[in-house]
């Protein structure tokens, strides 16, 4: 006897186990959004078993069209190569279709001077029946949250974070400045291979809320404001308002934003238990981009030298010193297999924070007082009797030490009073940003 097919009713019922929303924005300062993004979701229990619920965030880079081709096609064509591999495990899949779609924006940078080094970070989330695996490339990052705690799954592969774990830059020294945050140690697409992190799975309970963004959104919020957010707001709000805060705060790059929360029990993990570290076992390799940075830096030092600017000279020797040390160490760290005798992969979470609701309230409520400023010196039409009145609300949540729904609260009248300055018509976009 043949099976009959889902019905509309069954495949709307197992798409429900995740409430998601999406939002990629092209900020305050671009000309084009070079982010991309994807959501494929399971129609069915069966489906969902072989291949889970999946998720990507790609931000793309490159001059001209490139940035925005390469992220569109990492964006295609994961999914595409990732549902012909049935027959493997999602991270083994995740991996392998990584790798198809980093041969191919290769292959049409290569073939077109235009788009000659053409490139693209790649975060990729699956929801599947052993829990929630990550497969990750550049930093654009994929989040965690679970009660009050919101960990980090992916590690940037950033000049900064690299140099960090390498044990040569400070937390300090991070937080300075000194090195720029916006060099990027992998990416999809310059070269012909691509190292690939892997993370996961980790366990999956109902209530767990994921997000993957790029660095337009984990740039410009916390990642305190980012665990407060997402714990006191579901998914639609939530990403509007980190939408919301990002460009308020400058929307200096493209923002991209995947909420997802897991709705129902049907699609945890079988036990869902602590969210613990892993332990590494991936290959690693020399980072092209760090070659290049120590390169660049030794050879100006040699040049600053010989024009007699000492001083300056050293302090690029010592920079291009770090990042070949940083490279060396990249090399010597490395292991037998990408996965440990449990089958478990990298070592995730990389960081761990705590909602920090007390601060985000104050902080909303300093961006509200801004913007009524703002308003008053523009001419807006805002609605401000409705809007003092739910200011009123949250007040009182925070009087009384409910802090999460003061957050809630004040959230949805930021949204509201930003929906509203968007429907200025005579308001130019680059006059919503406010200097916070």
């Amino acid at each position: 006897m043949s099976e009959s097919p889902p019905t509309a009713d069954a495949k709307k019922s197992w798409k429900s186990t995740v409430k998601h929303s999406v939002l990629s924005d092209i900020g305050m300062r671009r000309a084009i959004n070079q982010d991309s993004y994807a959501i494929v979701l399971a129609d069915t229990q069966n489906s969902w078993e072989k291949y889970g619920h999946l998720f990507i965030v790609a931000d793309g880079m490159g001059a001209h069209a490139a940035g925005e081709l390469a992220s569109k096609l990492s964006v295609e064509l994961i999914p595409h190569h990732y549902f012909k591999l049935r027959d493997q495990p999602p991270a083994e899949s995740l991996h392998q279709s990584i790798l198809n779609a980093n041969a191919e924006i290769f292959r049409r940078g290569q073939a077109n001077i235009e788009f000659r080094s053409m490139g693209t970070t790649c975060s990729t989330l699956t929801l599947a029946p052993e829990g929630a695996v990550v497969a990750h490339v550049g930093d654009s990052r994929v989040y965690q949250m679970r009660g009050d705690q919101l960990f980090q799954l992916t590690f940037d592969h950033s000049l900064v974070w690299e140099m960090q774990a390498a044990g040569e830059l400070t937390d300090e020294t991070a937080r300075s400045g000194v090195i720029p945050k916006n060099v990027i140690t992998r990416s999809l697409g310059p070269n012909a291979n691509v190292q690939i992190d892997l993370e996961g799975p980790f366990p999956v309970k109902r209530g767990d809320v994921f997000l993957l963004c790029s660095d337009g959104l984990s740039g410009q919020v916390s990642d305190e404001e980012l665990a407060s957010i997402l714990s006191a707001l579901p998914p639609q709000p939530a990403c509007q308002l980190l939408i919301d805060l990002s460009n308020l705060r400058g929307g200096p790059d493209n923002i991209t934003a995947i909420v997802v929360e897991v709705a129902e029990d049907s699609i945890c993990s079988a036990q869902p238990g602590a969210i613990a570290a892993r332990w590494n076992g991936a290959p690693r390799t020399f980072s092209p981009a760090l070659g290049i940075v120590a390169a660049v830096c030794i050879s100006a030092a040699g040049l600053l030298c010989l024009l007699g600017n000492i001083p300056l000279g050293v302090v690029a020797a010592v920079l291009g010193i770090i990042a070949l040390g940083t490279g060396l160490v990249q090399v010597l760290w490395n292991g037998n297999s990408p996965a440990d005798a449990h089958g478990r992969y990298g070592q995730g979470p990389h960081r761990q924070f705590k909602a920090g609701n007390q601060p985000l309230f104050e902080q909303l409520a300093g961006t509200m007082k801004s913007l009524r400023e703002a308003s008053e010196e523009r001419g807006w039409k805002i609605q401000w009797d409705l809007l003092e009145g739910q200011f009123e609300k949250a007040k009182q949540h925070a009087a009384a030490g409910n802090f999460k729904q003061a957050v809630a609260t004040q959230g949805k009248v930021i949204i509201e009073l930003m929906k509203q300055i968007r429907g200025q018509r005579d308001t130019p976009a680059s006059d919503s940003a406010i200097d916070l």
